[in-house]
């Protein structure tokens, strides 16, 4: 017979490992890589996230007994064993599939980049160069915000923000202005595509932590423990 990959043996007894831990019974939506906006049928508006971050998380959360539902745009990565995997490729694809993610969920972990705009009117045919020199101007509209418009009670929320200055400024105002239980800020440049990141972390009572340099895996291990904490106690069976 055919021999199955260790990747897959590795995740299985990860996943099986994980079936005691403190997040069993609970479901955790974790989102990841960078979203595509199309400018015509073969051009996009992109970032350069690997969906590192998000996948770390979701193998985090299924090794501490989570059901997870990740929802993932275009990515190299291969997704942890067991993993519910909904594939995405614009913002607006992404807010539906968290949307209908969250519906029966404990948390979100918002890791994914999302763009903030998108091209006002798609080219439905690939657009041409007209001349040399040609300049063109592009019309943006903004994306809807979907960490702010997923939010209902005891959805324990954790984002992200990847900053280019300013960062920790910018990460309590964030994280209040959308009332988070954590966010996770680290700095863009050094961060997006890279194996390590280094993190603040803002809690609910603005409390800002900063942690060293850390491989992703290592820093999703972290924020998947302090989700576990923030979680309210699992009701009785007979309340769900």
């Amino acid at each position: 017979g055919r021999l199955v990959p260790v990747e897959t043996l590795v995740g299985a007894t990860r996943w099986l490992l994980g079936r005691t831990g403190d997040l069993a019974g609970r479901t955790v939506v974790v989102t990841a890589g960078g979203t595509h906006e199309p400018l015509d049928p073969v051009r996009f508006l992109g970032n350069r996230s690997s969906g590192a971050m998000g996948f770390a998380l979701a193998q985090a959360a299924l090794d501490r007994g989570a059901e997870v539902r990740l929802v993932t745009g275009p990515t190299n990565l291969d997704p942890p064993y067991a993993a519910a995997v909904t594939r995405v490729e614009t913002a607006a694809e992404m807010l539906a599939a968290v949307r209908a993610a969250t519906a029966t969920a404990d948390a979100l972990v918002m890791a994914a980049a999302v763009a903030d705009y998108r091209p006002a009117s798609p080219s439905p045919s690939k657009i041409k160069k007209r001349s040399a020199g040609d300049q063109r101007s592009l019309e943006l509209v903004e994306n809807v915000d979907i960490l702010a418009a997923v939010d209902r009670p005891n959805l324990v929320r954790i984002g992200f923000a990847a900053e280019t200055d300013h960062l920790e400024r910018h990460a309590v105002e964030k994280r209040r202005a959308k009332g988070l239980a954590l966010l996770v800020a680290n700095d863009a440049v050094a961060t997006i595509g890279s194996d390590h990141s280094t993190a603040l972390l803002v809690d609910a009572d603005g409390a800002v932590e900063r942690l060293p340099m850390l491989a992703k895996t290592d820093l999703a291990a972290i924020i998947i423990e302090r989700l576990g904490a923030l979680l309210p106690p699992p009701r009785p069976a007979k309340d769900r």
